[in-house]
């Protein structure tokens, strides 16, 4: 496996480490193929289990459905299926945790068959949160306990499958595992945060010996030797509008203690969104070989399709603007489940942080009806009166060089620009184009040194 390549050169001490991209969104996920396809190396795409089960998840995708999506944004950029991972994040009870513990279990379960069934060879498996009928904080013992139940259903679902995909045709010796979790929950902190202590060796240390213990326990000896990293806390998070940076100090125990991980076992670093390039390299030098980003990916999105929407508004009579931005801000209003957990305050502050909060949960919301189609107006807006350069310049000046170069993808079927002009642009490289600096940054960062 690839990434086996890649944790045993990093636990080397070679360095090098690779970039998570955790997002359901078609543009995002194109992003990373065509950075991929230029980069020449592998990409690894995770769905959480909130975005995809069994059930449809928050985007309306059943694992399979997911793998064929990814698959289908290969094929249209030429990436190679081969190079692509899929991996499942936080596999586990999360989505059904307002049930009893048996019942949300017996779902995860499904879950779990599912993604493995479709063709995911990386599992995350998280069965660290309480259920209904559950105490309020669940001890090492039940977690790992739990975790070996559903790595169990994964491997008899991969075993038992005649069609796999291409990716699992090695059955379970295809899986692998990574374990364990962070605090806080998934996709950034609740609150404003101004400190946060990377987990302690003991507790990792409690942790390795309970998981290993369940796994032997269930007889998953094999599978154990497939668990690849361990989900710890390197104090690095986000809020609505601060950013924890890496202190490498505080984790340095950490770092150290990597060579006392089971063979060749790694660290795995979640919430690293919005962490600075040299930030990131140090926790790659640091043993975390898997760098997982989301809610970033998301933002720098909506980052470009609000400066699409600006440039609309400039130059566009109101009768004819798309008007994304209002038609998010209403799609998040009339369904206040995603976000109003998170967003507190006044309305006005509510408001803000719909729009510009760092946790982004307006990435809940880009496959509702009434959002695509503002969407899709305000590319064929663009088609139609394509922006001077002094908009571009002014909304997205990052990409204006790019736009002279002709660098970014030009509309297909058009005739040759001009001389003196820019080729007629695709609204969404842009949208990619944002999207792709981010990537690059944690490109360069897991580059081996």
């Amino acid at each position: 496996m690839p990434i086996d390549s890649i944790i045993r050169a990093n636990r080397a001490g070679g360095g090098g480490g690779i970039v998570s991209i955790c997002s359901a969104h078609p543009q995002v996920l194109r992003a990373a193929l065509q950075h991929g396809l230029e980069d020449g190396g592998e990409v690894l795409i995770e769905a959480t289990c909130n975005q995809v089960n069994q059930d449809g998840g928050y985007t309306g995708m059943t694992p399979a459905d997911f793998a064929a999506q990814v698959l289908g944004e290969a094929r249209r950029v030429g990436f190679p299926a081969e190079r692509v991972n899929l991996g499942g994040d936080h596999l586990g009870p999360n989505p059904w945790r307002s049930l009893p513990a048996s019942e949300a279990m017996a779902r995860a379960e499904t879950m779990v068959a599912a993604y493995a069934r479709a063709g995911f060879t990386k599992l995350h498996l998280d069965a660290s949160m309480s259920c209904a009928d559950d105490p309020a904080v669940l001890n090492d013992d039940q977690v790992a306990e739990r975790a070996a139940r559903l790595c169990a259903a994964a491997e008899a679902a991969i075993e038992s499958t005649t069609d796999r995909a291409a990716s699992n045709e090695r059955g379970a010796a295809a899986l692998r595992y990574v374990i364990g979790t962070e605090v806080p929950t998934p996709g950034g902190a609740h609150e404003a945060i101004d400190s946060l202590t990377p987990t302690s060796t003991q507790a990792l240390q409690a942790t390795l010996a309970a998981f290993e213990a369940a796994f032997d326990c269930a007889g998953l000896q094999a599978a154990w030797t497939r668990a690849i990293a361990v989900v710890v806390q390197p104090g690095v998070e986000f809020g609505h509008a601060d950013v924890l940076d890496y202190r490498r100090a505080a984790a340095a125990p950490l770092a150290a203690f990597a060579d006392r991980l089971p063979r060749g076992m790694a660290f795995e670093a979640h919430s690293t969104d919005y962490q600075r390039e040299r930030a990131l390299g140090e926790l790659v030098d640091d043993h975390f070989a898997i760098l997982k980003v989301g809610p970033e990916l998301t933002f720098a999105l909506r980052e470009a399709l609000f400066a699409l929407d600006m440039m609309d508004r400039e130059r566009l009579p109101k009768a004819h603007r798309a008007g994304l931005a209002d038609a998010l801000e209403r799609a998040m209003v009339d369904d206040p489940r995603h976000w109003q957990d998170y967003y507190t305050g006044t309305e006005t502050e509510q408001g803000f942080a719909r729009r510009f909060s760092l946790s982004d949960r307006s990435r809940y919301y880009w496959s509702a009806p009434s959002v695509m189609a503002a969407e899709a107006r305000l590319i064929d807006n663009f088609v139609a009166n394509p922006p001077p350069l002094t908009l571009i310049g002014q909304y997205l000046p990052a990409a204006v060089d790019a736009v002279r170069d002709g660098t970014l993808e030009a509309l297909q079927g058009e005739a040759t620009t001009a001389a003196g002009a820019y080729p007629p642009l695709c609204a969404p490289a842009l949208v990619r184009q944002r999207v792709r600096k981010v990537i690059a940054r944690y490109a360069r960062a897991c580059a081996a040194a």
